[in-house]
């Protein structure tokens, strides 16, 4: 028995989250089209019901157009729901640096992608900005967080974010 196993080029390779069960290869793949050429789409399927888990792994011919899909395509919609997009890393802990920023006194209608909006302009962000929610009523509970590549970035947007209001 031989067994061919592809390999994926992990950092040109990004991963997307929270896609609705009317996205298809076909869709994920059109889109993503749009940061750069796509060598393969991968939407991991369920064995019993053979619907789709609601995440994809999108492989680009380079690394620059894998970043350059996390900067366009994360927190748009896609059939109405937001969808995450962030590099496919191996190995997590690589984000791991500890430039990991409180965001505390939140309006409640400040949303995930009002935090990227924000705060992007301080640093690259590793990981999708996380507003702290109700379990239950899904309502804000006023604070999140922002995770970024360096202190360097935190401290800026740490300086120059303190005391402000965003709408």
């Amino acid at each position: 028995m031989s067994l061919v196993v592809e390999k994926r080029n992990q950092d040109a390779t990004v991963y997307c989250g929270g896609l609705d069960d009317k996205a298809s290869d076909k869709i994920v793949w059109e889109l993503f089209m749009q940061a750069g050429p796509v060598v393969s789409v991968h939407l991991p399927k369920d064995r019993v019901t053979q619907k789709h888990q609601g995440f994809a792994f999108i492989e680009f011919l380079g690394e620059d157009d894998a970043d350059y899909a996390v900067k366009i395509m994360n927190m748009i919609k896609l059939y109405g729901k937001v969808i995450r997009v962030n590099k496919a890393a191996a190995d997590k802990k690589q984000f791991d640096i500890g430039a990991n920023l409180f965001i505390g006194n939140l309006d409640p209608e400040v949303d995930e992608k009002l935090l990227y909006d924000t705060f992007s302009a301080f640093g690259v962000i590793v990981q999708t900005p996380k507003v702290m929610r109700d379990p239950v009523t899904g309502n804000s509970k006023g604070f999140g967080f922002v995770n970024y590549d360096s202190f360097e970035a935190s401290d800026a947007a740490k300086e120059a974010m303190h005391g402000q209001f965003l709408y």
